[in-house]
């Protein structure tokens, strides 16, 4: 990857870098799922179950149609590792609650991630505080645009 002649990277320098990091951390994270017999979509909804979550913020997350979601949960809860609730404001609502088995299981994915862990090994103290500090810079408005 070449620079500008200043040395700064251009923004599309950085996006398809950004892109590359996201692909490979995407199939990393795929494979570990995999490993425990799930989707990259399912270990995805897991992934988002830090409290209840409405079904239709659930579409909205993984960018899909509500019906989808459906089937993803009804597979989850066949495997015990999400329930759905009533929604305390409004029982016409659904949400999602990951299991504690479901919430291992997704630490246990995370954990066995060998090729993001690998490669963020290569980084010393320093360099993964900058690193933390550039990411948790550009989280909001990244989020905010999706």
């Amino acid at each position: 990857m070449s620079t500008t002649t200043s040395g700064t990277p251009t923004k599309l320098q950085l996006m398809e870098l950004l892109a590359a990091i996201g692909t490979a951390q995407w199939r990393d994270f795929a494979a570990a799922a995999a490993h425990h017999g799930l989707t990259s979509t399912q270990a995805k909804v897991l992934a988002q179950l830090n409290g209840p979550l409405p079904m239709r913020a659930l579409a909205t997350l993984l960018v899909c149609d509500a019906s989808n979601v459906t089937g993803i949960i009804d597979r989850l809860e066949a495997r015990s590792l999400v329930r759905r609730e009533p929604d305390p404001s409004d029982r016409r609502v659904k949400n999602v609650v990951a299991t504690d088995e479901g919430r291992d299981i997704i630490r246990r994915v995370r954990e066995e991630m060998q090729a993001t862990s690998g490669a963020l090994d290569t980084l010393d103290a320093a360099e993964s505080t900058t690193l933390y500090d550039l990411l948790a810079r550009l989280r909001p408005g990244m989020e905010k645009s999706a």
